[in-house]
């Protein structure tokens, strides 16, 4: 699943170690979510949602099927 977690999260001022902190996790896990090499469990995803100020659809993009 694609996201643009780093999109938003730079347009607020944040280093990818302080949204770390904001979740709860390290910041090899948010280097991770945004180079798309790991997905979010659903709690961690709507925590990124929440801390950003955006909706799930917003963060992230779905793949398509078919």
């Amino acid at each position: 699943m694609q996201n643009r977690i780093k999109e938003y999260r730079e347009r607020l001022g944040l280093s990818q170690g302080r949204l770390a902190e904001l979740c709860d996790v390290s910041r090899q896990t948010i280097n991770a979510i945004e180079n798309d090499k790991y997905d979010p469990s659903l709690q961690l995803a709507f925590d990124l949602a929440r801390i950003l100020g955006l909706t799930m659809e917003q963060c992230f993009i779905p793949e398509r099927k078919g």
